[in-house]
């Protein structure tokens, strides 16, 4: 008797009004280009949908979008829910929120790709949970959803049968991280060499990230900070800083970590750190670099890069300088 066939593993992507087409063309294209890469003789392993509440679905881009009616009426293998603008008004909305409830309650698993987070928390998915989401929006997430153990550097992040992804483009990432899960590595690297992308992105999100987390609740330290950014191979000492914030040391110590959640000297070093990224997408050698950001060495300069961005200033500009 000849074995039934495996049904392809279903992933259905939600889209909604205003959202992020790449949100939604990343992840697709990855399931369907290990579709393609599957030997002709082997079932594909996916179905891929596009679903929505909406019959057309105008993106942020003007590019409009043809889905399936999103329906829960049978399993599910993945559903991931995408981002973008248009996410502050889905997550108002209470059908589709409840849709997202009882259909991620159907699937294998659940993912998000960037501010598509604000969905998931918001239906309760990633209580008690960590994940990730656009780096630009973490401070709003943190705010709104204290019961997520927020990671705001990683590309994804897998918890259970939970899934979230950073910006825009590790959606991505995301995608071929579950290819590998189900496919294989062989097949996952395949695929991301015919889409020309990493497997797996080398650092996080923070890299390309701007000011990283000195967005103060308050403009208190905004002047302080400009100030820093043109003396950064001058006299930075606490002290300094101090008396030109007009607040004794102790004060200033104590109010600039209340206001920016970091300590002044760790504060500096992301200032330095801002400005070293610049000058190495410009070109800049790395030795260069260093000295006019009041590193003291090139070695003391990799270290801060490891440290916040994952990766060396050399790779840096590498990957970034022109």
């Amino acid at each position: 008797m000849p074995m039934r066939e495996k049904p392809a593993h279903r992933v259905e992507i939600l889209a909604f009004a205003k959202g992020q087409i790449l949100d939604v063309t990343g992840p697709a294209q990855v399931f369907a280009t290990a579709n393609d890469l599957t030997p002709p003789s082997m079932p594909r392993p996916y179905e891929v949908a596009l679903v929505s509440l909406e019959p057309d679905v105008v993106t942020s881009s003007g590019v409009v979008l043809k889905p399936e009616a999103a329906a829960c009426q049978s399993s599910l293998g993945t559903l991931i829910v995408s981002g973008g603008y248009g996410v502050d008004a889905a997550r108002r909305n209470k059908v589709l929120i409840d849709w997202i409830r009882r259909r991620a309650s159907m699937a294998e698993r659940t993912a998000s790709v960037c501010s598509g987070a604000f969905l998931l928390a918001e239906a309760g998915l990633l209580d008690g949970r960590r994940a990730v989401t656009h780096w630009q929006r973490c401070a709003e997430f943190q705010g709104r959803y204290p019961a997520v153990r927020l990671d705001p550097d990683p590309i994804f992040v897998r918890d259970g049968e939970i899934w979230t992804s950073a910006g825009v483009t590790a959606g991505i990432d995301l995608a071929l991280a579950m290819v590998e899960e189900d496919l294989g590595r062989p097949l996952a690297l395949a695929v991301a060499r015919q889409l020309v992308v990493f497997l797996k992105r080398p650092g996080g999100q923070a890299q390309f990230s701007d000011a990283l987390t000195l967005q103060a609740s308050d403009q208190t330290f905004a002047e302080l900070h400009a100030w820093i950014a043109t003396h950064l191979g001058g006299d930075l000492a606490l002290t300094t800083l101090a008396e030109r914030a007009g607040m004794s040391l102790r004060t200033f110590c104590r109010r600039y970590r209340r206001g920016t959640g970091r300590t002044p000297s760790e504060g500096v070093e992301l200032i330095r750190l801002e400005r070293a990224r610049q000058l190495l997408e410009e070109g800049a050698s790395v030795t260069r670099t260093a000295t006019r950001c009041g590193f003291r060495s090139t070695e003391t300069m990799r270290r801060a890069f490891l440290r916040h961005l994952g990766v060396g200033p050399s790779a840096y500009r590498d990957r970034f300088h022109g």
